[in-house]
């Protein structure tokens, strides 16, 4: 079964019964989905292989961007334009009809590590996180690190420089908002668990406590997250994806096959998970529909 069921809450967001599908497999390390609604086709890159990847069900997978200059994190912006985090590159960017924009790549004149992941907010600032795992040889690297600490930032609309939200994680990766923008989750890597900001005015952060811890045995560590229209939390840890209600009570979990890294919501009513794991991607029915 690929559904465990911890607490009955779990069974109003999915079936117990519900099938995780491989879709396409042959990668060596899938991240960063997205889904494009107008083309239904879903985006992801594989990191090693330098390379972002298109897949649909009618046309399979296809080569959407080589190089990628090692990209990790994806999303689109309300124009429908790709917002990428670069490891390679160790910046921001967003492609228009006239080429790659640089969103952002400094802070106070040194080269950020390697932007990761990524959300936009309401207002269109783009929120990232920049951990170093980008700078080690084979994911974009080998790269030198000029900050000496690994930050969460915001870029404001019109900007040129990253405002820095908070710099006392240990390995930021995954971020997402609550669906009325009050709070915004990020997971530590290494920590092993998901942090929560209280969202003020003009996007200020207070807070940042622990509100879960995603350990267990098995691959997997938090790495991707997302929030369904709900609130729920669903975040990458041990043997598959994990759900956490917005109080942090773990309800449940998807077990995938193999090492997970990212999700994204997508398909018909928002309501399919699409899951990226070491060679392969897949995805799997809910009941309930994603926030995105």
């Amino acid at each position: 079964m690929s559904v465990e069921v911890f607490e009955k809450e779990m069974e109003r967001l999915i079936s117990p019964n519900a099938k995780l599908v491989r879709l396409a497999s042959g990668f060596q390390f899938t991240e960063g989905p997205v889904w494009n609604e107008e083309e239904r086709a879903l985006y992801f890159s594989d990191i090693p292989a330098d390379t972002i990847f298109r897949y649909n069900e009618g046309t399979g997978t296809e080569v959407f961007r080589k190089p990628s200059h090692y990209a990790n994190g994806l999303t689109f912006d309300s124009q429908g334009r790709l917002v990428a985090c670069e490891h390679q590159t160790r910046r921001v960017t967003r492609t228009s009809e006239s080429g790659r924009e640089v969103i952002a790549d400094q802070y106070r004149g040194k080269r950020l590590n390697s932007p990761n992941d990524l959300v936009i907010a309401e207002d269109g600032s783009v929120f990232f996180t920049d951990p170093l795992y980008g700078l080690r040889e084979g994911l974009g690297g080998p790269g030198k690190q000029e900050l000496d600490f690994q930050g969460l930032y915001r870029v404001p609309v019109g900007a040129s420089e990253p405002v820095l939200l908070a710099d006392d994680f240990e390995a930021p990766n995954g971020l997402a908002f609550s669906p009325d923008e009050a709070r915004l989750y990020v997971d530590d890597t290494v920590q092993r668990h998901v942090r929560v900001f209280k969202v003020g005015e003009d996007y200020t952060l207070t807070g940042g406590e622990v509100l879960v811890e995603i350990k267990g045995e098995g691959e997997g560590k938090p790495d991707g997250m997302k929030v369904d229209s709900k609130g729920h939390i669903y975040c990458t840890g041990p043997q598959g994806i994990w759900m956490c209600t917005e109080q942090g009570d773990v309800i449940g979990r998807v077990r995938v096959p193999e090492k997970t890294s990212n999700l994204a919501w997508g398909g018909e009513g928002n309501r399919t998970l699409f899951i990226t794991a070491s060679t392969s991607i897949y995805q799997i029915p809910f009941f309930i529909s994603g926030n995105v």
